[in-house]
């Protein structure tokens, strides 16, 4: 309420006028800011979107100087990148992998381990990045359970340019980007080469480890179009990433000792994708047919440092296929009724898996946008999935947008996602060598337990002789099912037309719950003689992440802006929640005391903070060619693990501490062609050695770029 305050107080500094004064509006008379697709899967005003979205555009990815997509997305409004097999996003308090990732409304596959490394993608060629938050399966299928990120690549515009850029900087990190677009009366063309290195960074020297080794990254990025005719288009687009990383480490050696290990690790990732689309003569009819293929390929060496000999070598290989039609038909401008139909074939070879594994969804999905009074759109879709390897899955959503003043409008969605379980908890087969322990998929893991029980490799219970398995969990395990949620979101935005037209304001509030069920945890199966244990998956959390997120941005005189986000989030197990309330959770003090827990100790899940905001101050003169930004990124402290062997987040020693992220990034631009931009990264230099392994200090870089050609408006 006190944040809710401050900016009525702004408001009211800055001069609103009498609403009774402000001419009538509608939702088909405001004026079009981006259009955004991912939100409806149709072309759709920012301003009429009835569900959270946010867009982020070049302009503003440029005068933060960033250079991936974590660093863009990082700075946003309820999005905090966690490492957890790789830089992920996390979303309304949901885990990385619960988030899809788009690229021109194709998924970028290579989750090894649920999370999508987001350094793989480069954003010199974005020109924009749509953030639909809330569960998008409705639309999109698995992995939106917690909302969509959707990269929308350059499109080619009239005429030719091109640009050249270097930047260089701390740790040796030179990023170099070239860009081409050509574009005449039908065809046109776009190429962007990136090649990203970085000699990485060490927190840690004692471990023997670099932190982030030394590695180079390659990326090419392409698409042509051709107009056929003013209703028909085809464009085609590919894309090819591939990273090399070479270090050495201190591992375990066959007779128990450390020893260097060299580690050789590459990593490619490549897809194709041609769109035709085709508008009716009447203008009513939309037809969009894309075929979409892709693969992912790691391998990873190791090799002992010393001699040379083979230590060990891994790798996973993903192919991903999947053809679509989508029918958008408009009989009225109040109608829109959108469906489509599609198919996905997958497969994964890999050294953790007995043989190549394969998948197959059949989908069809349907939607209803519906204007039936001009300050009213209500939205409604449905789809289903039909999996090989789980029962079908029905997703719906429906969600509304009402007018109520010009300067006010209400929002509301509510929706079902779900999450497919990956080819990791479906057929994993793994022993680590120097632990002991064994983890199983579940579509094997009767059979591999029966094996281990065979062999005698399973303890033996002295009361009845029988090898120690769970046989209640074991059972779970078999029938793995797809993780499911319902969340509702509940909002305004409130853009008043001030006195004074060299200020605009907006200011948007959503709250937010998700109630999860069947979420998918490893479990224990069995006991090995050697002390490990087997373990699987299975269904049975049950939590909820809810909260409030508010964003405001201020548009002020001398080319400034000013913008600022919070978000509030609580994020618990539920079951959790019930025991400590019941006071059957217990929890062993520094003084070797055991005292219950209480409910105010329970922290909820890990890796969730309860309070995270961002200000940004931007500074954009195009005419005397200067931009300039101040960013800090707040993220309060979050639990990080388990220390009183009670299995719970309930004690102060088990959070890291909150902190702030200073950025800065200064640009200016020469005879309208050269620029040049200076960036300081994490401006106080802080670091956490030992929990934060994402965060190298403080980071200088700076940068030329350079425009080639002319370009024809």
């Amino acid at each position: 309420m006190v944040l809710v305050r401050l900016f009525c107080v702004s408001l009211w500094g800055l001069g609103l006028p009498a609403l009774a004064q402000q001419p009538a509006d509608t939702l088909r008379r405001q004026r079009l800011d981006d259009v955004v697709v991912t939100a409806t899967r149709t072309e759709k005003s920012l301003t009429e979107v009835p569900i959270p979205v946010a867009v982020i555009g070049a302009k503003q990815i440029k005068a933060m100087g960033s250079l991936r997509l974590n660093d863009v997305l990082g700075e946003q409004t309820g999005l905090n990148i966690v490492a957890d097999h790789g830089r992920g996003i996390q979303m309304q308090g949901l885990s990385p992998e619960y988030t899809l990732i788009l690229v021109d409304g194709e998924p970028l596959i290579g989750r090894t381990a649920g999370t999508l490394e987001l350094s793989r993608v480069a954003v010199g060629n974005i020109q924009r990045i749509e953030v639909v938050k809330g569960p998008a399966s409705a639309l999109w299928g698995s992995d939106a359970l917690a909302g969509v990120v959707n990269i929308i690549t350059s499109q080619p515009q009239d005429g030719t340019s091109g640009e050249l850029r270097l930047r260089y900087g701390t740790n040796r990190t030179a990023d170099l980007t070239g860009k081409l677009n050509v574009r005449g009366p039908k065809l046109g063309a776009t190429l962007f080469l990136n090649r990203y290195s970085s000699a990485g960074y060490t927190l840690q020297p004692e471990s023997g480890t670099p932190t982030v080794p030394p590695f180079a990254a390659y990326t090419a990025q392409s698409r042509v179009s051709y107009q056929f005719s003013e209703r028909t288009k085809l464009s085609v687009s590919g894309r090819y990433f591939i990273e090399n990383q070479n270090s050495v480490m201190r591992m375990a050696g066959e007779d128990g000792t450390d020893a260097d290990v060299r580690l050789k690790t590459r990593q490619q990732d490549y897809s194709l994708n041609p769109v035709l689309t085709h508008r009716s003569a009447g203008g009513k009819l939309f037809a969009t047919t894309r075929l979409y293929v892709s693969g992912y390929r790691t391998q990873e060496d190791y090799t002992y440092a010393v001699d040379g000999q083979p230590y060990d070598v891994t790798y996973f290989n993903q192919y991903f296929t999947r053809p679509e039609v989508q029918v958008d038909w408009s009989p009225t401008a109040s109608h829109t009724i959108t469906g489509g139909v599609g198919y996905v074939w997958e497969t994964v070879a890999a050294t953790r898996y007995d043989q190549r594994q394969r998948q197959q969804t059949r989908y069809a999905f349907g939607q209803y946008d519906w204007t039936p009074l001009p300050k009213l759109n209500i939205v409604g879709g449905l789809r289903y999935d039909g999996h090989s390897q789980y029962d079908g899955q029905v997703s719906p959503k429906l969600a509304a947008r009402y007018q109520l003043r010009p300067w006010l409008a209400l929002r509301g969605s509510a929706g079902r996602g779900y999450r497919a379980p990956d080819f990791r908890q479906l057929y994993l087969n793994f022993s680590n060598p120097v632990v002991g322990y064994s983890v199983f998929g579940t579509s094997q893991v009767r059979d591999k337990v029966a094996l281990l029980a065979a062999q005698g490799q399973l303890t033996v219970d002295p009361a009845t002789g029988q090898p120690v398995i769970y046989q209640a969990v074991l059972d779970q395990a078999s029938g793995l099912t797809a993780e499911s949620s319902l969340a509702y979101n509940v909002g305004f935005v409130l853009e008043p037309k001030l006195r004074n037209e060299q200020y605009q304001y907006r200011f948007s509030a959503n709250a937010f719950r998700n109630d999860l069920t069947n979420l998918i945890e490893t479990a224990t199966v069995a006991l090995k003689k050697n002390g490990q244990a087997v373990y699987s998956y299975r269904n049975i959390t049950r939590a909820y992440t809810q909260g409030l997120e508010l964003e405001n941005s201020l548009r002020l005189p001398l080319s400034l802006t000013l913008s600022g986000g919070y978000q509030y989030l609580i994020a618990k197990d539920k079951a959790v929640e019930e025991s400590v309330e019941t006071g059957q959770v217990f929890r062993r003090d520094a003084d070797g005391e055991t005292r219950r827990v209480r409910p105010g100790d329970y922290g909820g899940l890990f890796n969730r903070s309860r309070h995270t905001w961002n200000a940004k101050l931007f500074y954009d003169n195009e005419r005397r060619g200067w931009t300039a930004s101040l960013r800090a990124i707040y993220r309060g402290r979050y639990g990080f693990g388990d220390l009183n062997q009670n299995t719970i987040l309930d004690a102060a020693s088990e959070y890291v501490a909150g902190y702030t992220l200073w950025n800065v990034a200064v640009s200016k631009t020469f005879y309208q062609r050269y620029t040049l931009q200076a960036n300081v990264d994490n401006l106080f230099n802080h670091t956490n050695p030992a929990f934060i392994s994402t965060l190298p200090g403080r980071l200088f870089y700076a940068s030329l770029g350079v425009e080639l050609g002319k370009r024809t408006n």
